[in-house]
């Protein structure tokens, strides 16, 4: 029997991209020496045009500590209850939709952190459970469709729930900085299908 979780997986683009290198990559983030960092441009739009370096941490406000980096697949949705675009309601932290607001299938909801995406950065916290069905395939996150715009360089339609383009997938890096008090399991994403978002 499919979830309204699995639905909502289901309406995303099919075409995954695909990167070799994955595990060099998160392993030389760690290794690599500091390099300056410039701090965000945007604030009020949580998005930055700072190239994320190496390390990740240092492209964060100094009084946040990288509790986790990695890397991953993500998704875009938008949960407002409208009924459009296979929306299965308000996200389940029971917080409206609001730009930041990310879904995850396995951290705590009330999870904080930063995404990276070909030199912009965006700060976000987990408010919703998905992808659903994606997420066996590897896309462990879905971006906010405000954030997910700004980050691709695309636009936010309000009336249909998408974004313009062909984009329904990015490759992103993600730092989490504060593990929230919900359900979900701390650590590297694990699949919705795995139910420790019931932890």
């Amino acid at each position: 029997m499919k979830t309204l979780f699995d639905l909502r997986g289901n309406r995303r683009l099919t075409a995954v991209a695909t990167f070799a290198g994955v595990a060099a990559l998160t392993t030389s983030l760690v290794a690599a020496a500091p390099a300056p960092v410039e701090q965000p441009v945007n604030e009020a739009a949580n998005v930055s045009s700072t190239v994320p370096t190496q390390d990740l941490s240092l492209a964060m406000p100094a009084h946040e500590e990288a509790l986790l980096q990695g890397s991953t697949t993500g998704s875009y949705f938008w949960d407002d209850a409208s009924g459009r675009q296979g929306d299965t309601g308000l996200p389940a932290i029971g917080k409206p939709m609001q730009k930041g607001l990310f879904a995850s299938p396995s951290w705590p909801l009330g999870t904080e952190g930063y995404v990276f995406y070909k030199g912009k950065k965006a700060k976000f916290f987990i408010g919703d459970r998905g992808p659903g069905i994606p997420s066996n395939n590897g896309v462990m996150l879905d971006i906010d469709g405000k954030t997910f715009a700004e980050l691709t360089g695309t636009t936010w339609n309000e009336n249909t729930l998408t974004v313009t383009g062909d984009l329904g997938h990015i490759p992103i890096q993600y730092v989490v900085t504060k593990w929230g008090d919900g359900p979900g399991l701390r650590g590297e994403p694990v699949p919705f299908s795995s139910g420790a978002w019931r932890s």
